[in-house]
């Protein structure tokens, strides 16, 4: 009889050890992984963690839907930002409602979690607002909107004229 119950015991143990571990792998890989970028919140930079629930950066777009939009010669716009740049924090606000209005899709690809796309479109500041004629860039607005009180920048003028102008909506 205690025979039977030592073994009893030990599939015990065995058992409690077996949930044990299972509970930490669990408790280890359950952190949730963000939707817009396709990794654990714990991966991002901290100013992108930041903007995850700000309505006006929900349009991201991962480098392998830029790669494969680059490959099948699309026409598109792509908007480049930094998710720690201020000029894109001022702009990126006032840029959306712009965007909406003109009914412009517009995709946005954080740098700052992709730092070698900095070199792979020549970007040297943020933002950058790309256009793409058959998956080659033909034109761009490097820099955001002007600061209040400085003519360094664009205005929200000159991006409504380079929407028309290349999404064909200008009057000829």
């Amino acid at each position: 009889m205690k025979k039977k119950q030592k073994f009893k015991m030990i599939y015990v143990y065995i058992a409690i050890v077996v949930i044990l571990f299972g509970f930490i792998f669990v408790l280890n890989n359950n952190e949730k992984v963000n939707a817009l970028y396709d990794k654990p919140v714990s991966e991002l930079n901290p100013a992108t963690r930041e903007l995850l629930d700000d309505p006006n950066y929900q349009n991201i777009i991962l480098p392998a839907e830029l790669d494969k939009m680059v490959a099948d010669k699309e026409d598109f716009f792509v908007y480049l930002f930094a998710s720690d740049c201020p000029h894109c924090k001022n702009t990126t606000p006032q840029l959306m409602p712009l965007v909406d209005e003109l009914g412009i899709d517009l995709p946005q690809f954080n740098l700052r979690e992709f730092p070698t796309y900095f070199n792979k479109y020549n970007v040297e500041y943020t933002p950058t607002l790309a256009y793409f004629k058959d998956g080659v860039q033909v034109a761009e607005l490097e820099g955001g909107l002007a600061p209040e009180g400085t003519t360094e920048g664009y205005s929200l003028d000159d991006f409504r004229a380079f929407f028309n102008k290349y999404s064909g909506a200008e009057t000829k």
